[in-house]
């Protein structure tokens, strides 16, 4: 068995198979105790977009981010009345990627536009009054390049919640939409696809702030132009 499969492996190499991007690993939804209400067939979706968010509040250091994300559940399901969380995945300060609502079923948002079709990566934070973490900012790149080619979206349909929903929200924030607006992210999503290593490095902070790193923490690499 492992003859034939070294066989096929270098028989697709040797065709041109493109590389495959390995899934980040990820908190599950079993590991950080999530409780979806059910989802009618109507609101599952066939995936083009990716969407980027933060969650707009200041990140407090020393907060759990499983109960961070079971409150927003409990928050959602109480008072929006959405079955689960309005995000397909949520990253932590320190980089982790948790599970949340299943790419099977579109979004929700409190913003308007076609929900359908777009998966939603939110970060812990908000990039309006803090800046996102450099795990973070290589979390959200990794994890980006994997949904782009394991659910074949387009690279192209990279964007940020202001993108989507224009004059309603500056989500995700400008310390972390300037890396979606110039194209920088979709560059790292299509390096990494093109089976390279691209350096992911945080920006100095924009003029005029935010300056404060998330938490609190300083920033530990040193910054890029």
């Amino acid at each position: 068995m492992k003859v034939i499969t070294i066989i096929l492996t270098v028989v697709m190499l040797g065709a041109g198979e493109k590389p495959v991007v390995s899934k980040p690993e990820m908190v599950t939804r079993e590991q950080w105790g999530s409780a979806p209400q059910a989802l009618p067939d109507s609101r599952k979706h066939v995936p083009k977009y990716i969407t980027i968010h933060h969650a707009g509040v200041k990140w407090k250091d020393g907060t759990d981010p499983a109960k961070f994300i079971k409150s927003m559940q409990k928050w959602g399901q109480r008072e929006k009345n959405w079955p689960d969380l309005a995000y397909h995945f949520m990253i932590a300060p320190d980089g982790r990627i948790f599970e949340a609502r299943s790419v099977e079923y579109e979004p929700e948002s409190n913003t308007k536009y076609d929900l359908q079709g777009h998966i939603g990566i939110e970060l812990m934070g908000n990039f309006e009054v803090e800046r996102m973490s450099e795990a973070q900012l290589q979390s959200l790149v990794k994890l980006t390049a994997w949904v782009s080619e394991e659910l074949k979206i387009d690279p192209a349909n990279i964007g940020g919640h202001r993108d989507r929903a224009p004059k309603q929200t500056s989500c995700p924030g400008k310390d972390c939409y300037r890396y979606i607006e110039d194209g920088q992210i979709r560059k790292w999503v299509e390096e990494l696809q093109a089976g390279k290593i691209p350096e992911i490095r945080l920006r100095d902070a924009l003029e005029g702030g935010p300056a404060e790193m998330i938490g609190g923490v300083a920033a530990t690499q040193p910054a890029e132009k």
